[in-house]
């Protein structure tokens, strides 16, 4: 392929150039990988890892467990050190894809960029399967999705020149690959975790990863070339007062979308442990597997992020559509009602001493999905459109950094599970989620025009690509 984008006429994908099927079915794999060990994760720490004698294994363990006693002061309680290593791990996932931009940018080109996060990720899944290197494995597999998870995303983008109109929708196929592989993850590799051995799961998600690469690899002589590296040197134009002003505006959006997003980060730390102790998980006579409800709410939220689709298109065709902020304020409550649900379960099940009803969670996570459909692909595509052209690529960057402000708080909450009754830990996110609403609300009284699109300019795509 001699140009920069795909072709015009490159349809042999679902009406997309063919490299977007392989980009859109690696994801997918990738994301199968990372889901799939982070459904064990927490389990696997609190049943086996980090019980004797197994913990003594762990090189370099007593350091780091001195480490997180510094951060977070979990104490004795094995459930809550777990928390705090889940919360440290998902957390810097969303912080090194900013290393990984610039390597991308910088020194490696984004394909080179995205096959080092791979190899790194696949190291990672498989020294899983080793209680010695538990460590040094999720060091890897930080660094790994840092590599590959903004800049796979990127070469979507690049795949469509400027005025191409089908980019839109190539980010909604990419993010259904996404959806199947978070759908598969807890059926394969939690089933394999929790039914046959932790190890077995771990394996599933390197075995992943390695099919990710190789499908990656198969599309590669599809994809347009990198764009050249920078030369040294080359300073690059200051950015006018105004566009400055929208930068800080974002930067402060920060921790108030991280409280939003609070309760479902939560849902691959305290909640599993909490669900795995005292909600009614049997189905037929048997038991299924916690990390099932992790399927449940993928699936549910699939289909959910279809509806709003949807439900905004024909609210739009009688009444004003929200902006961003308006549909952040809709997603911050709804999520609120849903965290309460848990509330009202563990409330019932305190009071009668019995377990929670499922149904409790299924209500939770149909209501965490219209929020997370309100919340997570809005806010990307509010800084996506707000972001100057300049510096697009480090504001996207900078967007991951309220997941990693909310996986470090989820670590330091979820320590919090067994100093509370669980009807007041999920009222306690409630609460948060509640704060983070309001402001969200006075936002967009205050600052709806600065952000409006007649302030920041148009052409969000191009600033996403």
């Amino acid at each position: 392929m001699t140009s920069k984008t795909a072709a015009q006429d490159d349809t042999a994908f679902l009406g997309h150039p063919r490299a977007l099927g392989f980009l859109a079915f690696s994801e997918a794999w990738e994301r199968f990988s990372y889901y799939g060990m982070q459904s064990l994760l927490v389990l696997y720490m609190t049943k086996q890892l980090l019980l004797s004698p197994q913990v003594d294994r762990i090189a370099g363990f007593p350091a780091f467990h001195g480490f997180i006693e510094v951060i977070y002061h979990p104490g004795a309680s094995i459930q809550a050190v777990a928390s705090a290593i889940f919360g440290l791990y998902t957390s810097l996932v969303y912080l090194t894809p900013i290393l990984g931009g610039f390597l991308a940018d910088r020194v490696l080109g984004k394909t080179r960029t995205v096959i080092l996060g791979a190899l790194l990720m696949s190291a990672g899944h498989f020294l899983m399967a080793f209680d010695v290197s538990f460590l040094l494995a999720l060091l890897c597999l930080i660094l790994g999705t840092g590599c590959f998870k903004g800049n796979i995303a990127g070469q979507v983008g690049a795949l469509y020149g400027d005025t191409d109109l089908r980019r839109a929708d190539a980010f909604q196929i990419f993010y259904l690959g996404i959806n199947a592989g978070v759908i598969a993850a807890p059926l394969i590799a939690g089933t394999l975790g929790e039914k046959v051995g932790w190890h077995y799961g771990f394996g599933a998600a390197g075995v992943g990863m390695l099919i990710a690469l190789v499908i990656y690899l198969s599309g590669r002589r599809y994809l347009p070339p990198d764009p050249p590296l920078p030369a040294k040197g080359v300073a690059r134009p200051k950015l006018p007062p105004s566009e400055r002003g929208t930068i800080l505006l974002l930067v402060a959006l920060l921790p108030v979308m991280a409280a939003s997003v609070l309760c479902n980060q939560q849902i691959f730390n305290a909640y599993l442990i909490w669900a795995d102790r005292a909600v009614n998980l049997e189905i037929m006579g048997q038991k299924a597997p916690t990390t099932w409800l992790i399927t449940l709410d993928s699936a549910v939220s699939v289909s959910f992020l279809a509806i709003m689709v949807v439900f905004w298109r024909m609210w739009a065709a009688r009444f004003k559509e929200p902006d961003e902020i308006g549909k952040l304020t809709i997603g911050a409550f709804v999520s609120v009602a849903g965290v309460l649900c848990l509330a009202a379960g563990a409330a019932i099940a305190e009071a009668t001493g019995t377990k929670v009803n499922l149904l409790w969670c299924v209500a939770f996570h149909v209501l965490n999905s219209i929020a997370f459909a309100n919340i997570l692909p809005v806010s990307l595509a509010l800084f996506a459109r707000a972001a100057p052209k300049a510096v697009a690529g480090a504001v996207i960057g900078i967007y991951y950094l309220h997941l990693f402000a909310a996986n470090q708080t989820v670590g330091i909450l979820g320590g919090l599970l067994e100093k509370m009754p669980a009807s007041r830990f999920w009222f306690m996110h409630a609460a948060i989620a509640f704060g983070a609403g309001v402001v969200f609300l006075l936002v967009g009284r205050i600052f709806a025009r600065r952000l409006s699109p007649a302030a920041v300019g148009p052409d969000p795509l191009e600033a996403a690509a």
